[in-house]
């Protein structure tokens, strides 16, 4: 019996496989994992055995639960999930990184050098913390081995879809599923004084200016390329894939207007890619893993701002084919799905690539942070106990917050009502979680037979 992991996830589409993969490894190496809808998990998380808890990110935002989880003996290891496509290093510090949550993690883990020659720049990063640069669970899924996971799910694609050009929109900035959510929150007057959105946290008021004003253009070109591009490819279907956090409604009122336009956000982004002819995007952090897979990947940038572009997004266009106009699109399109011109490639963007992931071979990411997580344990199967006084503290804390948040998603104006986390995760039955484990023991060709049970409402206990 080792220390139980507790993962946390956040957006099932995007991270529960990942996870759930991250959970089956360390199972087979003697972890008992807790998995599950982040926001349930960090309501129960006083009826938890003391365990290791994967963090996805050490914001301002977490400080609250991070103080609550000390109280309660957890012990906090994190990545940042932000931190392959990341803000300009002084903003990117304001915004993702509090030096108050950052003293509650023990331990890090970096998507690769960039990421901790990164965290090693800010100021506030104590020289003894450990950074380990393993890669992330999300990579894994992007390794050809992997592949056989989500084939039937790409096979499924080709038979729904026919031949699909997938465009993927990261407008989430200007275009939030939650007004609340953007750079800045609606005025309730035309000229009121504008303030800040939750995207906004963390930035200067002229980088949040500025980045508002990029993205509403690329936004309003992005619109009008959809139409575009169902007309000039009529052989091929055209998926739009909002980001996760995005409003879909403007999109599927654009999509209701043409022939062969689908809008949909449903599953993992990589059998998309798998079955995919192309990729058509701006600055999202897809492009990043359709390069890793082979997949023909197009950037198309009508406006630019240097700043932003260089600054933010740099990795994803320069390990893409970049376009400036509509007539340089459908040209690059239509020599890609004619098969004169394969995925973006050459020693610069490898080296690039390899310089902001790790873990493409050799090992797993996921077995790499299973070999910390021994290292950190060092063979105990449970962790110190807090004394009584400060335990109870954290019970009392624990159990106030999760009456305040049940009662704040009712009140008017919250950025996170209750259909924003029901799109965010919208939940997995037990039957599908063990369909999911058993397929992942079947790509990996492990036969340690795995045990789940679902112990709270979107709660699982995964063990061998």
């Amino acid at each position: 019996m080792k220390v139980p992991l507790i993962i946390p996830v956040e957006n099932q589409v995007r991270e529960l496989d990942p996870k759930l993969l991250l959970a089956c490894i360390a199972a087979r190496r003697g972890f008992t994992s807790i998995i599950g809808s982040h926001r349930k998990i960090d309501f129960r998380i006083a009826s938890f055995p003391r365990s290791l808890y994967l963090c996805k990110s050490f914001t301002v935002m977490n400080l609250n639960m991070f103080k609550i989880m000390h109280k309660l003996g957890q012990k906090i290891i994190s990545w940042d999930e932000e931190a392959l496509v990341h803000l300009p290093a002084e903003m990117y510090f304001s915004r993702r990184l509090s030096p108050l949550s950052l003293k509650y993690v023990s331990h890090l883990f970096a998507w690769g050098e960039d990421n901790a020659s990164l965290w090693r720049q800010y100021p506030q990063m104590p020289g003894e913390k450990p950074i380990h640069i393993t890669g992330n669970p999300r990579g894994d899924l992007l390794r050809t081995e992997m592949r056989d996971f989500y084939r039937h799910d790409a096979d499924a694609l080709r038979e729904k879809y026919g031949k699909f050009i997938l465009l993927n929109t990261n407008f989430n900035h200007v275009n939030a599923f939650f007004p609340g959510q953007n750079l800045f929150r609606p005025t309730a007057k035309h000229g009121g004084k504008m303030r800040f959105g939750k995207a906004a946290k963390g930035m200067s008021p002229g980088f949040a200016e500025a980045l508002r004003d990029h993205k509403q253009t690329l936004f309003e070109y992005f619109k009008q390329l959809i139409p575009v591009l169902d007309q000039a490819f009529p052989d091929y279907t055209l998926v739009v894939r909002p980001h996760p956090t995005e409003n879909p409604d403007v999109y599927h009122c654009i999509a209701a207007g043409c022939e062969r336009v689908r809008v949909t956000n449903e599953g993992n982004v990589v059998p998309w890619l798998m079955a995919t002819r192309a990729l058509v995007h701006n600055g999202c952090t897809t492009a990043v893993e359709a390069y890793s897979m082979g997949v023909p990947v197009i950037s198309y940038r009508p406006s630019l701002n240097e700043t932003i572009d260089e600054d933010f997004y740099r990795l994803p266009n320069q390990l893409s084919y970049q376009c400036f106009s509509e007539s340089e699109l459908k040209d690059i399109l239509c020599r890609v799905l004619s098969d004169q011109l394969g995925a973006a490639d050459g020693d610069e963007r490898k080296a690039l690539f390899e310089r902001y992931i790790v873990a493409q071979d050799g090992p797993l990411a996921c077995e790499r942070m299973v070999d910390v997580l021994e290292e950190i344990t060092d063979g105990r199967t449970e962790l110190p106990k807090p004394a009584l006084p400060v335990h109870l503290a954290g019970y009392i804390s624990a159990n106030g917050r999760r009456l305040v948040k049940w009662a704040k998603r009712y009140l008017p104006g919250t950025h996170a009502p209750p259909e924003f986390h029901r799109h965010r995760y919208p939940g997995i039955t037990l039957d599908e979680l063990r369909q999911r484990i058993a397929l992942f023991q079947q790509t990996l060709g492990d036969t340690t037979e795995l045990k789940a049970e679902q112990i709270h409402d979107q709660i699982f206990r995964i063990s061998a």
